[in-house]
């Protein structure tokens, strides 16, 4: 069984630094990082999550898109793990979209992202792996790359304008 794991909060520095790249997927402790990301997104009704939402320094996220109470909305998706992975192309339109962070409890905020992009990244067994995503997922990547490089959503918003609280978020998406 996959060890659920305490998610870092806004303001520990691990989410403010650059992950390191991964150099051995087959590394123990990377393929059981990965499985405990997608146990601690699951039982967090999250839709992703990076490794330094865990405290680990490395360049690997899950996408696991599907309905919750969070995102009534999404798309079903099997959870994804993404290890060193980078956007190679992406559109011009970009869409402002809501988006929470498990690590930014209570707070939601409407972000621009690119409508579609083009990801590359390892599959947790060391394939290169190369796809299209768009509009939600195409999000949910890019918001967890973010994490990689850093940054959490609310370094993105255009105005705080754009910032809402998750009960205002709900009765929002419950019209």
């Amino acid at each position: 069984m996959a060890e659920q794991l305490e998610i870092a909060q806004l303001g520990n520095p691990i989410l403010r630094q650059n992950a390191q790249p991964v150099e051995d997927i087959t590394d123990t402790a990377i393929q059981q990082l990965i499985d405990s990301l997608i146990a601690t997104a699951a039982s967090a009704n999250g839709v992703g999550i990076a490794a330094p939402q865990v405290s680990q320094s490395y360049r690997v996220f899950i996408v696991a898109s599907r309905p919750s109470p969070r995102y009534p909305n999404a798309p079903e998706m099997v959870p994804t793990a993404m290890i060193n992975p980078k956007i190679i192309a992406y559109s011009a339109e970009r869409v402002k979209g809501w988006e929470g962070c498990l690590s930014v409890p209570g707070v939601r905020g409407l972000v621009p992202r690119y409508q579609a992009i083009t990801v590359e990244y390892l599959d947790r067994q060391g394939n290169l792996q190369r796809q299209e995503f768009t509009d939600f997922v195409a999000r949910i990547f890019q918001h967890e790359l973010d994490h990689l490089d850093g940054m959490v959503f609310v370094d993105r918003l255009e105005s705080t304008r754009d910032l809402y609280t998750e009960q205002e978020y709900q009765k929002i998406i419950s019209q």
